[in-house]
């Protein structure tokens, strides 16, 4: 089981009715999302995190159960509900417009965690903003501190500046955090914010040398990167007709995850055997199902079946030696 710690929210995503814009209320947040993903592939998944009893949160709480996500570990209480609005941007892109002070998913408090997981949980994964706000943010780095020694740690910062827009304290977090990761997916755009002054990739290095075993890189049209102490792998995106971003670089970790998970390399001692065929293939696998995400609206990774396209051989991905 991947139990998948942080927030979940509502996503108002933007339709044209009627000649004028209207915003659908959709579930959404990142770890929700990855979650969510992990489950309709199939994968035992939990989820971690606070609810809130407000409508939205019964919402929220239907989703993950029709999904298949476990809810064993999670908290509910009065905080309302976090809100996004999604704003368009050309290409496909968007911004988020973030709405509720002290919600439910930043109160995770450290007392809410389960005291120890049982066998079966090989794998957590942490990301976005409850990294960075409220008790959440206590909570995640204690978590993350007990258990990086016992199971895979996966790690997405999936920075969010319109809620914590100081630059360099959130380099300071996220750096920090590095050393109890085995696996960190990162995007370009991130790392462009983080780092405005260096290329992603030298950051993506630098981040690898901090202790994760492996880090992808994320490039949005130009496909995704992982790299390894011994592996430099480029894999293509799946051209797509893109409807909406939202929610892809979710399906991506979800879909990620979910073959190291089924080729039995989301363990502390199978990380760093990672093959070429075998990161090859994870990810390109996570460039369907991200590419899936951009052909439709909404955050709801997994929820499709995967494009039917034709993937370049097993070994297309095109590596270079570290210098």
């Amino acid at each position: 089981m991947i139990a998948v710690c942080g927030e979940a929210l509502i996503d108002f995503t933007p339709s044209e009715i009627g000649g004028e814009r209207a915003y659908m209320p959709r579930p959404g947040g990142s770890p929700c999302n990855v979650a969510v993903g992990l489950a309709r592939l199939g994968v035992p998944a939990a989820f971690i995190g606070r609810l809130s009893t407000d409508h939205f949160g019964d919402t929220l709480c239907t989703h993950l159960t029709d999904s298949g996500v476990n809810l064993r570990w999670l908290s509910r209480g009065g905080e309302p509900t976090t809100l996004a609005f999604v704003i368009p941007r050309l290409g496909g892109a968007h911004n988020f417009a973030f709405y509720g002070t002290n919600t439910a998913d930043q109160n995770l408090a450290i007392a809410d965690l389960p005291r120890a997981f049982p066998d079966d949980v090989s794998a957590l994964h942490f990301g976005s903003y409850s990294l960075m706000l409220g008790e959440s943010a206590h909570a995640c780095e204690t978590l993350m501190r007990r258990e990086h020694r016992l199971r895979f740690i996966s790690l997405d910062p999936n920075v969010r500046p319109t809620l914590f827009p100081n630059r360099a304290a959130y380099r300071r977090r996220i750096e920090a955090l590095l050393e109890f990761a085995a696996l960190v997916k990162v995007s370009a755009e991130d790392l462009q914010w983080l780092y405005p002054n260096e290329f992603p990739s030298d950051v993506a290095y630098r981040w690898l040398d901090a202790g994760p075993a492996l880090v992808v890189l994320t490039l949005g049209a130009d496909g995704a990167i992982g790299i390894t102490s011994k592996h430099h792998i480029h894999s293509s995106a799946v051209p797509v007709s893109v409807a909406d971003t939202v929610g892809a670089g979710d399906a991506f970790t979800a879909a990620l995850l979910s073959h190291l998970y089924n080729g039995g390399y989301l363990t502390l001692a199978a990380i760093p055997t990672l093959t070429h065929h075998a990161l090859t293939t994870a990810l390109a696998h996570a460039n369907l199902h991200a590419a899936t995400a951009c052909a439709r609206r909404g955050a709801a990774a997994g929820s499709e079946t995967p494009l039917r396209v034709i993937l370049d051989k097993p070994n297309s991905g095109q590596e270079s030696a570290r210098e």
